[in-house]
């Protein structure tokens, strides 16, 4: 089966990468930084905001077992693509939403989940879709952290009810046990 990869940005990549590693047909979920203009930042600089990265997922999956146009309707489900740099109390431009694509035909596809994301949300979705550039996975506690760190507050807190939500509205994505 070919895997194919897509880049996602929505908000803070430890609610993005827990949902994605419990959907079907996902094979890896790597946390990292993306469409920023210094090479390989420190989680420390992508925060400060002057990098201009995005802190960002990269989801591989079997194209034959789950479609890049239904990566991207979960996308729109577990974050807020109307508010612009910011999910929740998380607040700059480092948690902006943002598709980056690999192809033209991952920006067809993106582009035409977005126009039906815009209807739905009243025209006042504010995903950017850019090729993906200067992408640099992040620092290794990051990756899986909600899976090793369930207890930790933000996890609790914020990690949790998104990744509740996801399996309440996608059961029939859900990877098997």
């Amino acid at each position: 089966m070919a895997n194919e990869i897509i880049t996602l940005g929505g908000g803070c990549f430890w609610c993005t990468e827990a949902v994605y590693e419990q959907v079907e047909g996902v094979t890896t979920v790597e946390s990292g930084y993306s469409n920023g203009h210094a090479m390989n930042p420190s989680y420390e600089q992508v925060c400060g905001g002057d990098t201009g990265h995005n802190e960002v997922v990269r989801v591989s999956f079997e194209n034959a077992r789950i479609t890049l146009r239904e990566v991207l309707e979960i996308f729109f489900h577990v974050h807020d693509p109307t508010s612009l740099n910011r999910q929740g109390n998380d607040v700059g431009t480092q948690y902006r939403s943002g598709i980056y694509f690999g192809s033209p035909e991952q920006e067809a596809v993106a582009r035409e989940v977005l126009a039906e994301a815009n209807v739905a949300n009243k025209g006042r979705v504010v995903t950017e879709v850019k090729p993906l550039a200067n992408y640099s996975r992040a620092e290794d506690y990051h990756q899986h952290y909600f899976a090793n760190h369930p207890g930790q507050g933000y996890c609790a807190f914020v990690v949790a009810p998104k990744v509740e939500k996801f399996r309440r509205t996608f059961a029939a994505r859900l990877k098997k046990p």
